[in-house]
């Protein structure tokens, strides 16, 4: 899929929707106080996942690409979601170093250089316009060494943004998803990659529930795959990411 928009060059809407997430991580909504505001803890839903991938890849040196205000790094006590408690992360997953992106908060605004071992992107690229996201997903190719690892809720969130839009702005159909990052990965042979589309089905009751198409190679040709690294095929209910 091409793009006319790039890194150097971002869509109008990629921009206006950016101004929008520095004024949540600044000012907050009204009902989460800033200092509460995407605070990167969507992470820890995939914790067991990515320390799974870690070892697997070998992987030293991380990039936590829209990592939010990143506080699950700095945290000395950890809950999953299924009420398990973890040590700090960096004793958890054992790596050297994390490099935290997230154009929307201003302490972690700079846009990283050189590569990295790992680049995980949890909750992030649904945020992101259609438009652009051909250039973000090859950012993260890019940025990777080893591995990428990213989920994508497309369905929609509980939040909304401060011109009452909902946060998730690109809620398309998993092969729309996979046909882009297989494309991009073509680009990128020697990178192994694994992406969780989550998306809404309907029950014959007429009730959402929640399923997941998985877009992933090892590379390495030893079928790799996240459902040994520790995800479940329905994911977690939406959450107002």
């Amino acid at each position: 899929m091409e793009s006319r928009y790039s890194r150097e060059n971002p869509s109008p809407r990629y921009r206006e929707l950016l101004a929008y997430y520095q004024q949540l991580h600044e000012e907050g909504d009204g009902t989460i106080p800033s200092e509460e505001m995407y605070m990167g803890t969507s992470t820890l839903y995939f914790a067991s996942a990515i320390r799974n991938l870690i070892r697997y890849y070998g992987a030293r040196t991380l990039l936590d690409y829209g990592a939010g205000k990143g506080r699950h790094y700095t945290a000395a006590k950890l809950v999953l979601p299924d009420g398990r408690k973890l040590p700090p992360l960096k004793e958890y997953w054992q790596f050297e170093s994390v490099t935290c992106y997230d154009p929307g908060y201003a302490p972690f605004r700079e846009v990283p250089t050189g590569t990295f071992d790992g680049v995980i992107c949890c909750d992030v690229l649904e945020h992101c316009p259609q438009e652009d996201l051909p250039w973000i997903i090859d950012e993260l190719f890019r940025y990777a060494k080893k591995f990428v690892f990213a989920n994508v809720a497309s369905y929609p969130a509980l939040k909304h943004l401060p011109n009452g839009e909902n946060a998730h702005c690109s809620v398309l159909a998993p092969s729309w998803w996979e046909e882009l990052i297989r494309e991009t990965a073509d680009r990128y042979p020697t990178v192994g990659y694994h992406f969780q589309i989550a998306y809404q089905v309907r029950k014959p009751n007429g009730e959402m529930t929640y399923s997941a198409h998985f877009v992933q190679s090892d590379r390495r040709g030893d079928g790799y795959r996240l459902q040994a690294a520790g995800l479940k095929e329905s994911p977690p209910p939406a959450r107002a990411s």
